[in-house]
């Protein structure tokens, strides 16, 4: 049996029944989802449900999002490849690695010390040498590497961050959960038009942990 037993398998499987079938599209992100290796950002004893379609526990309070919710948030970018994009709410990197394939440079930021230096050891280790990690307080963004042609925002807001707002790239996309902190949020798709000019969609319902920081939750 090869070193990935059965993982291989249950990727693919993931990527046509939970992704293709549910209506995602895009090329790059479908083969960004078929490329990384959810089970090696999962922890070890979970590892036999790093495929099932939902979110898991990660440690510190915080969770591996659904398989597909990364996708359609990925794909709500609406990325080319090359790009330059912010990620908020490291975790435990995976979504930083699916951006990772379609962007040239990920910049992304989690505010859980212990997650933050697991992710950066795990995308390190899996070959990801164009996505940075920090920990620090995502609603305010990484200004030093701004603007930015995607941000993706995986935790709920009570309203979208002006921090972020101005550090997307004119025409670039934002998409974050926002809504109440212990209920259903909406995805909303937020774009830059000009300097002071941005456009609001609402993608659906879904369910976050909070966004705490000085433009978020406290």
């Amino acid at each position: 049996m090869n070193r990935d037993n059965g993982f291989e398998s249950q990727r693919a499987s993931m990527v046509d029944y939970q992704l293709r079938a549910r209506g995602i599209e895009s090329p790059l992100v479908l083969e960004a989802m078929g490329r990384v290796a959810r089970e090696r950002f999962v922890p070890r004893r979970m590892r036999d449900c790093a495929y099932d379609d939902g979110p898991l526990p990660i440690g510190a309070g915080q969770t591996i999002s659904q398989p597909y919710i990364v996708a359609l948030m990925t794909e709500a970018l609406d990325l080319e490849g090359g790009e330059k994009v912010l990620d908020i709410g490291t975790g435990s990197g995976y979504a930083a690695a699916v951006l990772g394939c379609i962007a040239g440079q990920v910049f992304s930021i989690e505010r859980v010390q212990e997650l933050a230096d697991r992710a950066a050891r795990t995308l390190a280790a899996e070959g990801f040498d164009n996505v940075e990690v920090r920990c620090g307080d995502g609603t305010m963004g990484w200004p030093e590497h701004q603007p930015y042609d995607g941000i993706v925002v995986a935790a709920g807001a009570p309203a979208v961050p002006d921090s972020l707002k101005h550090q997307l790239a004119v025409g670039g996309h934002m998409v974050i959960p926002v809504g109440s902190e212990h209920s259903v949020q909406s995805l909303m798709r937020v774009t830059r038009l000009a300097e002071d000019e941005f456009r609001t969609e609402n993608l659906g319902a879904v369910r976050f942990v909070p966004l705490l920081g000085e433009q978020g939750w406290s």
